[in-house]
């Protein structure tokens, strides 16, 4: 079963805002059974929004649309779909009393506008929206179903979850749809794909091999579609199992989490500590760690130490280091690791140090130039890599070498 979604508004085409509703509707709609064809933003104009219409009813059973419910006049969708359809605008009873019923608790008064709210095209099927004002709209036409519901992101999560969701598996006999995600390090997606060609090519055809790449991780993901759930999980899970074991060096975690999750997961069932001391990354990987849940088990803390001063007084770095070979260097970054085990009492470290860019670069030490070091009890390792001229992609690959590193340490001494 096919769907398709369409986010309408000058704010999304603009980049004002992220369309964030398309991927979690995507994920959603997975789930049951259900793949996007395709995602298409258009602006608040009406023969744009008829022509995402007609173009996706050739294409999909389903059509979900976001967005343009407001009561002011730059909010178009419910006139466009009145007019589309041939369904003249009604005012909605329900609807009316919800609305009023809004304004009465918030204790602000109503003017019309709020009021036309309730006004719905005469032949469409009313939801209510409990959390705003705008009604979802739900359209059974020519055998497509069609759906306009708020953009605000709460709203149309709510409505997802509780109402069309719900709805769209008692309206179709929807298959299972089943994914198995392994994440990759180290390698790049081509030398996978030759590792693991003749697997690949082994895969039935209900089964599908996928490869996400994002700065030094590959996440390989297969995707089975079927009838009966149990089966295809026992398969997808047989044909991972060959993979995994074909490229395990390269496997940092079975299943679909972030890098830095799977680290903070396997030091906190063995009982280790880890802290940080970041300069060009400014922080960037105590973030990374401390947006799970549960890190604090694992994660002692850091330190963002840019300056000369900051590294000698927090991290102990000697003035001769920095003197004799600069902060960034080998024996400046194994001294900072080295200084958050001692300072901050943790089984591992993480130091980093280099020049993100766009300036800064000098004669040897050109911009994308970072030195990374892992330190633990027993030893300290260290690595140069040389990024681009790119200063977020750097601190972004500076963030993921750093772990990368990290994560072969651990399996190291973990044997």
């Amino acid at each position: 079963m096919l769907a398709e979604i369409i986010t309408i508004g000058d704010e999304i085409l603009i980049g004002q805002i992220v369309d964030t509703n398309s991927a979690w509707m995507g994920k959603e709609l997975n789930k049951i059974g259900i793949s996007v064809k395709q995602i298409t933003s258009v602006s608040d104009d009406a023969a744009h929004i008829i022509q995402a219409l007609d173009e996706a009813k050739k294409r999909a059973n389903i059509i979900l649309i976001t967005g343009g419910l407001g009561p002011t006049k730059d909010d178009i969708t419910k006139l466009t779909l009145s007019k589309y359809f041939n369904m003249p605008l009604r005012r909605d009873a329900e609807t009316l009393a919800h609305v009023e019923g809004l304004f009465a608790k918030l204790n602000r008064p109503m003017i019309d506008l709020n009021r036309r709210q309730a006004d719905v095209p005469d032949g469409c099927i009313v939801i209510q929206n409990k959390n705003g004002t705008a009604p979802c709209m739900w359209f059974d036409v020519d055998g497509k179903i069609i759906v306009s519901m708020p953009g605000v992101p709460f709203e149309m999560m709510y409505l997802m979850e509780d109402e069309i969701l719900p709805r769209l598996q008692k309206a179709f006999e929807l298959p299972f749809i089943v994914h198995k995600t392994i994440l990759t390090i180290g390698q790049g997606e081509s030398f996978l794909a030759q590792q693991i060609e003749d697997l690949e090519d082994a895969l039935p055809s209900h089964i599908k091999l996928a490869y996400l790449p994002k700065l030094g991780q590959v996440r390989l993901r297969l995707s089975a579609i079927g009838n009966a759930e149990i089966a295809l999980k026992t398969e997808v899970n047989l044909y991972a199992q060959q993979i995994i074991e074909r490229i395990k060096t390269f496997v940092a975690a079975e299943d679909d989490v972030a890098l830095e999750k799977a680290i903070l997961d396997l030091m906190r069932t063995n009982s280790l500590t880890l802290s940080t001391a970041e300069s060009c990354t400014g922080g960037y990987i105590a973030h990374l760690l401390t947006q799970h849940a549960g890190s604090s088990a694992v994660f002692a803390g850091g330190a963002v130490a840019y300056s000369y001063d900051l590294k000698e007084s927090i991290l102990g770095v000697k003035h001769q280091t920095l003197t004799e070979f600069g902060a960034v260097s080998e024996q400046t970054v194994k001294e900072m690791a080295e200084g958050a085990i001692d300072h901050f009492k943790t089984d591992y470290a993480i130091a980093v140090s280099g020049i993100a860019g766009p300036d800064g670069g000098m004669p040897g030490k050109p911009v994308g130039t970072v030195w990374i070091a892992i330190s633990s009890k027993n030893q300290t390792i260290a690595k140069l890599f040389t990024f681009s001229n790119k200063r977020i992609q750097n601190i972004e690959r500076s963030a993921t070498a750093a772990l990368t590193m990290l994560l072969n340490l651990l399996k190291q001494d973990l044997k």
